[in-house]
């Protein structure tokens, strides 16, 4: 399999991921002893349980300066001091300072609700093709209703892919009153483009979350957590029907990698150029929550 490379908005250039757990990815992905350990047990629940129980141990402080020094992480962006965490998982979903991620504060703006690599579109049902050639986005079967993919198909859609290395708190794209989270329940594959490549409807198999937020510039915005493995459980931390504002936080997630999606209305949003060029040509943007990437139109 070939390296996953991105374009870094911070650094202006073309750059080779770091996989945390690569090895183990490519095994369970691309070895075929490998992908029948991923059916018989990698994929189900209790995995991820028990790997995010393991990170939630004591003991797990041990990994957190390690983690530091490969990754380049910096501390001085943490809400809380490195001695604080008493596990690697309270660590990994830890809160930064509010100026470590400033919010675009003009009203038009539209920000990403995540750190992470995005793929942006300005029209879901025109995706062909985003780490699978042949394979598209099955929105009925990802939202798990025919009438809510109808209506959001043709809208703008974003997706933002989280690694472990990253900040792994989630916020609100937009001003706007938020519904009740509605949980989906299945297996929990990964969602790093090792698996992707594999197959890509591992976003609509996943467990995952999906909340519509009501606003007054741009209709209902879906906003869904999809689960991976090794992710503990999504964490809703805002308050149904309170008004939330833009770059507030929504939730996180617990030990692992996954994703957020984004879909809007028709008509409601335009996409950043830089961000639509690279989306179509299958390379991800990494930015960070906060950053603009679409004006309500």
């Amino acid at each position: 399999m070939s390296a996953i490379q991105f374009y870094n908005s911070l650094t202006g250039a073309i750059e080779t991921e770091q996989v945390y757990g690569e090895s183990f990815l490519r095994f369970a992905y691309g070895n075929p002893l490998g992908q029948l350990a991923l059916h018989l047990f990698i994929k189900r629940p209790f995995f991820s349980q028990w790997y995010g129980w393991r990170m939630n141990q004591t003991q797990s402080r041990e990994k957190i300066v390690p983690f530091l020094a490969q990754y380049g992480l910096d501390p001085k962006e943490f809400a809380d001091d490195i001695a604080s965490y008493r596990s690697f998982n309270e660590f990994f979903y830890r809160k930064l300072k509010p100026s470590a991620r400033p919010i675009d504060e003009d009203p038009a703006a539209l920000v990403l609700p995540a750190d992470g690599r995005h793929l942006a579109f300005a029209n879901a049902a025109e995706i062909s093709s985003v780490f699978v050639k042949g394979q598209s986005f099955d929105l009925a079967k990802l939202l798990g209703s025919e009438e809510l993919a109808a209506r959001y198909a043709k809208g703008a859609l974003l997706l933002s892919r989280l690694c472990p290395v990253d900040y792994h708190r989630f916020h609100f794209p937009v001003a706007g009153f938020p519904q009740v989270a509605h949980a989906i329940n299945g297996p929990l594959f990964s969602v790093s483009p090792i698996a992707l490549r594999n197959n890509l409807s591992y976003f609509w198999q996943n467990k995952r979350s999906i909340t519509a937020l009501a606003t007054e510039q741009c209709g209902t915005v879906l906003l869904l957590e999809i689960g991976a493995t090794c992710v503990g459980s999504i964490h809703q931390t805002f308050h149904p029907g309170q008004a939330i504002s833009k770059g507030e936080e929504k939730g996180y997630f617990a030990f692992g990698g996954s994703s957020t999606i984004l879909l809007f209305e028709p008509g409601r949003v335009e996409i950043a150029p830089d961000f639509l060029e690279r989306s179509h040509q299958c390379t991800e943007t990494y930015a960070l929550m906060g950053t603009r990437f679409a004006t309500i139109c």
